[in-house]
């Protein structure tokens, strides 16, 4: 049986958005419309990974904000309004629409696979599809062992940026803080391997240069170039070429 996934993205408002970047987008002037195009392109080549990833079968979008929803909804992603009860409500009202989606919890609808929930951060600009693959197939033999939730701790090792439930089992989110200690203290189990694109989430200037280095996605990597921001050249976000997002 072939594991597959259904992820639920939270995307803030986006002036609220990615607060501690304002000003990597423009060589550290400020300008609101730079920020919003930068927070909106780490939104966008986040879902456009994950959307491209053969191990996830739906992505649903959680954010109240019109340009995100017009932007990957354009991507194939289905966008819910964030129910504003935080980010782990926002998460569990996502979670609640998949499991409503696929007609029983933890099913996966007709065929041989079985359907995981997960929530994925939405600021992994330099995530590729086989990260996201590669976690899922290990996430898919430590739930045949037994265990019901899988996590990918961040770069620093106290933040998470993927959660895994195994089907039928709750999501549980604890996201915010040090959630790598909450999710481990909640029973969820740290994913073997090494996933840079996955475990690289951006918050401040210095983690966006660090994801340019492994190779940002192509609309973060447009909204540096257009400002002269880009820090230097990385790689290609896929080592056989630019993520190319499903045609919907």
């Amino acid at each position: 049986m072939t594991l597959r996934v259904d992820l639920v993205v939270p995307v803030k408002p986006l002036p609220k958005a990615k607060t501690r970047l304002r000003g990597a987008a423009d060589g550290g002037v400020g300008d609101l419309d730079a920020h919003l195009r930068l927070a909106l392109a780490l939104a966008r080549d986040t879902v456009c990974a994950a959307l491209a990833s053969g191990a996830v079968r739906h992505v649903v979008v959680i954010s109240s904000d019109p340009a995100v929803a017009l932007e990957v909804g354009g991507l194939g992603a289905e966008v819910v309004t964030d129910p504003g009860r935080g980010l782990n409500g926002a998460l569990r009202h996502g979670a609640a629409r998949l499991y409503l989606r696929s007609g029983r919890r933890g099913a996966g609808g007709a065929g041989s696979d079985a359907v995981a929930i997960g929530a994925l951060q939405a600021d992994l600009p330099a995530l590729r599809p086989a990260d996201l693959d590669d976690a899922v197939a290990h996430a898919a033999a430590l739930f045949a062992t037994g265990v019901e939730r899988v996590f990918q701790p961040d770069e620093p090792g106290t933040g998470t940026t993927l959660l895994l439930a195994a089907p039928g089992r709750d999501l549980d989110p604890h996201f915010g803080g040090a959630s790598a200690a909450a999710h481990t203290s909640s029973g969820a189990v740290v994913l073997p391997g090494d996933r840079p694109g996955l475990r690289r989430d951006v918050d401040t200037a210095a983690d966006l240069e660090s994801a340019v280095a492994l190779g940002v996605g192509a609309w973060t990597r447009a909204v540096l170039d257009a400002r002269g921001a880009l820090p230097r050249p990385g790689p290609a976000p896929d080592a056989d070429g630019p993520v190319v997002c499903p045609k919907v």
